[in-house]
């Protein structure tokens, strides 16, 4: 969990949860000197703004697959 000048994107919706994960735990532990923990924030914020759009993405491919209605787990 470097700091680096520019993050790459993650490969993966598991792997941007991965790193998430880290990051949080870093945080919560207190294990992120003062100065990284605004990167951590920030890294945080892209890698939950990453996930949500890959969320979005899979439920608009189900919708589809579906012809337009959302339909609950249970009805499958």
């Amino acid at each position: 969990m470097a700091k680096t000048a520019k993050t790459a994107a993650p490969a993966s919706y598991e792997a941007a949860l991965a790193e998430l994960e880290q990051w949080v735990s870093a945080m919560e532990n207190g294990q992120l000197p003062l100065d990284q923990l605004l990167h951590a924030y920030q890294r945080g914020a892209d890698l939950l703004t990453h996930c949500r759009e890959q969320l979005q993405a899979v439920e608009q491919q189900v919708k589809v697959l579906d012809e337009g209605t959302l339909k609950a787990w249970e009805d499958r």
